[in-house]
């Protein structure tokens, strides 16, 4: 069946409603928690999903008069969000040529970069290109013009990378302090164009909900494989496998670490960094299960370097626990039993690897008092 006749029977939407009837599979497989609070949050994941998807894939789709919008935020969360970021994306093609224009603004980290590949295909968004704001030349007053290209032009002072299977340019704002600090703001046009879009027609909104839903089956799964993946070093934080974080879109500034944490009520995570090395940042966070940063809004579940209480030496002490140890950085569980967790290193000149240990959270309270 062809789009046109697809669209006009009803055969596309019936396509897919199915494909999202698929992806709530996930949200009920065996290695999942099962309680009331993890199965309630799994489906409005997938309803997460969705949004996230028809803004991915049919709303803001058109390469030819792009525009950014959020793919992750306050409650739209993919794949451990960072709750210090400001996230945003736009949808490219690696034939034409772009140019970003924008003010700097005042944020902590800011950097660019372009993409192929998505979720709704192999589950992989590969890095094609790449620039942040140590290299990016602005005006006095913050201003700047990146050229998106295949090809650097001759003068260009900002040239950000892409090859002819680049579909996208993600843009992540990093925030020590969001109450201190001013984004940028930014703007993307294609060089070579003054048209208007086009009407909608079958062919396009045909594409745009089949691959809406192919992502929400394939984001939910990728993710839901990571975090059961972690089961085998719970309530440990070792090294992420660097090559995979990067096949997902990973910053390749970043170093990271991802794992699975699990509390009875009476227990508590002690998490240890010796030392902090020089770095542009850091910062460590607490998840869901199916790998959304938790209610960040409302409760303490990140710290970063501007945030963190340090020891007396130097070192960096974290406590995750169902309710507060007296530790002025307690990770909160907010409600849950078990969920994942990340650690990223941006820039570090050196990656210290953090140390847990799960003790009885009076024990813990007991000591810190002495």
């Amino acid at each position: 069946m062809d789009a046109r006749e697809a669209v006009f029977s009803g055969e596309l939407w019936d396509q897919f409603c199915e494909g999202l009837k698929q992806a709530g599979r996930t949200i009920l497989r065996p290695e999942a928690p099962a309680t009331e609070l993890d199965r309630a949050e799994g489906w409005r994941y997938l309803s997460r999903l969705i949004r996230i998807a028809l803004e991915w894939h049919l709303e803001f789709a058109d390469a030819d008069f792009p525009s950014f919008f959020m793919p992750s935020h306050e409650t739209g969360k993919i794949g451990a969000d960072n709750p210090d970021n400001l996230y945003l994306m736009a949808r490219i093609n690696g034939a034409h040529a772009y140019v970003i224009e924008g003010t700097r603004g005042t944020v902590h980290y800011l950097s660019f970069g372009t993409q192929k590949g998505g979720y709704e295909r192999d589950g992989k968004l590969e890095q094609t290109g790449f620039l942040d704001h140590h290299a990016l030349v602005t005006d006095a007053d913050g201003r700047f013009e990146i050229v998106v290209s295949a090809e650097r032009p001759a003068q260009c002072a900002n040239w950000l990378r892409i090859e002819p299977a680049s579909n996208a340019v993600l843009v992540r704002q990093t925030f020590l302090d969001r109450r201190s600090e001013q984004p940028a703001r930014l703007t993307i046009r294609r060089c070579d164009t003054d048209q208007r879009p086009a009407p909608l027609d079958a062919a396009r909104i045909a594409q745009g909900l089949l691959r809406a839903a192919g992502f929400v089956q394939n984001t939910a799964a990728l993710f839901a494989d990571w975090a059961q993946g972690y089961l085998a070093h719970v309530n440990q934080l070792p090294p992420a496998d660097q090559a995979v974080c990067q096949r997902a879109g990973g910053d390749p500034n970043i170093f990271y670490y991802h794992s699975a944490w699990q509390l009875a009520p009476d227990e508590a995570l002690v998490i240890h960094i010796a030392r902090m090395p020089e770095c542009r940042f850091w910062n460590l966070q607490i998840n869901n299960w199916w790998m959304e940063s938790l209610d960040y809004r409302y409760h303490r579940v990140h710290f970063n370097q501007h945030t963190v209480n340090r020891d007396a030496d130097g070192g960096i002490t974290l406590v995750l626990a169902h309710r507060d140890p007296g530790h002025p950085n307690w990770l909160e569980t907010a409600g849950h039993t078990r969920g994942t967790m990340c650690m990223r290193w941006v820039a570090a000149k050196e990656h210290v690897h953090p140390t847990t240990r799960l003790v009885r959270l009076d024990d813990f309270i007991r000591e810190a008092r002495r």
